[in-house]
């Protein structure tokens, strides 16, 4: 698994977050079921930043928490099988599955970890397990949706024994 990581910003969160984001990473994708080494690209950034982002992929004038770009689009949710037939989702140099990017608010992570009352590093997990969810293909749009996501995420916020 490749993680590119970069963090801007005058903020910093009070642990280790590249090796942090590496361990979620490495274990929201065994819970997943990707069976290919991937790739993604995770930003740190500041709530002005995210803001314009949202503004421009999403048309929503506000700073957000997380924002997640996949890269394949899914017919079901973590079922990979179709991609054995597809050059264009694999890193010609690496080989890896190149799953997409995330973007976290560091703002939003102090901030919710304050208002929902968990630490700092249970939210910034929290969010990236719930990009690479994203990135794999769930979403949270319909109710059942929603239910086997959050499922996910409490499956692999468990294994990584980050509790609120």
């Amino acid at each position: 698994m490749t993680l590119y990581f970069e963090e801007e910003g005058e903020i910093a969160l009070p642990f280790e977050c590249r090796q942090t984001a590496e361990k979620v990473v490495e274990t929201a994708l065994d819970v997943a079921g990707c069976p290919y080494e991937a790739q993604v690209s995770l930003l740190l950034t500041m709530n002005t930043q995210i803001k314009e982002m949202n503004k421009e992929f999403r048309g929503i004038e506000k700073p957000t928490d997380v924002l997640s770009f996949p890269m394949i689009e899914y017919q079901n949710p973590g079922e990979f099988d179709f991609l054995e037939e597809r050059e264009d989702c694999f890193d010609p140099e690496s080989g890896e599955l190149s799953l997409g990017d995330i973007v976290i608010s560091k703002e939003k992570v102090l901030a919710q970890a304050k208002e929902y009352g968990h630490s700092i590093l249970r939210e910034y997990a929290f969010l990236i397990v719930h990009s690479i969810l994203h990135l794999t293909g769930y979403d949270h749009m319909e109710p059942e949706e929603r239910r086997v996501m959050e499922a996910k995420q409490d499956e692999i916020m468990d294994i990584l024994n980050i509790i609120r």
